[in-house]
């Protein structure tokens, strides 16, 4: 009877798995889905989740790199470039400060602050492999990024209409202050086309940002030994934008490409949700989440500010 459990236990979770590859689920509900399932029926492969996440990470990273265009990016991010600077850097120093005052772990601390001033999931999954991140730095930073990304998805239009932002206004307000890529587009879609346009273009320059993080990151975050491992993975994600913005390759390669690499992302967060459990969760605390909610209140007030002051 116990052996029949465990293979419905483990037919259930590899449908799980299948199922993240769809357009059926998104990140956070991929997340939420990994955790229920740890919780209520348990890991059948957690042996194997730390393997399968640290490589599911690098191989969705360097994925991603074949549906970007340097000039492109470069062109696009003109408009924001400067408020873009400022926010990441300004985020970063914020998070070091208060992740300080919070007595945070710093790994936690800066992959939250990463993906808060980068590009939320996407940032958090280039640098936790180099500063050598846990699956409970990963769970918790991701969990936070994303479960505050899914409020501003709603939160952002009601905001931008009650002001009545303009379409550029909000579009380039969405691209800085909202993390994950796909949550900028759904809440610059809802507000309009034009709006649409922007938002994904600085979020595509944004994104750039996650190399010289990550590089800098090996070097602050070195182990005892004084050995910095070298983030190879972020040089094939440099080669992947050099190839797809200097080469012609076919766009159903490169498209396949980067839709599997955000599947692949998908399963990866479904299977760092089933490596948590609430006993893990209470041992972590309500700090991660108060340094996540100030530092996205901090990038979308003072950005929305700015913003709509610009001459």
């Amino acid at each position: 009877m116990m052996q029949y459990k465990n293979k419905l236990r483990k037919a259930g979770f590899i449908a799980l798995m299948i199922l993240c590859l769809t357009h059926l689920v998104n990140a956070p509900m991929a997340l939420l889905m990994g955790f229920l399932y740890a919780c209520f029926l348990g890991n059948p492969f957690i042996k194997h989740n730390h393997i399968a996440t640290k490589w599911l990470l690098k191989i969705s990273v360097v994925g991603l790199g074949f549906g970007m265009n340097i000039g492109h990016a470069f062109e696009a991010g003109k408009q924001g470039f400067e408020l873009t600077v400022i926010s990441i850097f300004s985020i970063l120093l914020l998070g070091l400060l208060l992740g300080k005052f919070l007595k945070i772990n710093p790994r936690t601390t800066h992959l939250i602050s990463s993906g808060t001033a980068i590009c939320g999931g996407s940032a958090i999954a280039a640098v936790a492999p180099v500063v050598e991140a846990s699956e409970k730095d990963m769970s918790v930073s991701l969990g936070t990024i994303f479960a505050l990304n899914s409020i501003a998805l709603i939160l952002f239009p009601i905001i931008g209409h009650s002001l009545h932002l303009s379409q550029h206004q909000f579009g380039l307000w969405s691209a800085i202050a909202i993390q994950d890529t796909s949550s900028v587009v759904g809440a610059a879609s809802a507000y309009g086309k034009e709006a649409l346009n922007l938002a994904i273009t600085v979020k595509l320059a944004r994104a750039l940002w996650i190399v010289p993080v990550a590089v800098v990151s090996t070097f602050v975050f070195k182990s005892k030994s004084n050995r910095i491992p070298i983030p190879w993975f972020i040089g094939l994600f440099i080669l992947a934008m050099t190839a797809n913005s200097f080469f012609t390759i076919p766009p159903l390669l490169t498209g396949g490409i980067t839709e599997l690499s955000k599947a692949l992302l998908v399963l990866t967060l479904f299977l760092i949700g089933s490596g948590l459990s609430f006993s893990k969760l209470k041992a972590v605390g309500w700090k991660p989440l108060v340094l996540g909610v100030l530092l996205w209140a901090f990038i979308s007030i003072v950005s929305l500010y700015i913003i709509m002051h610009l001459g």
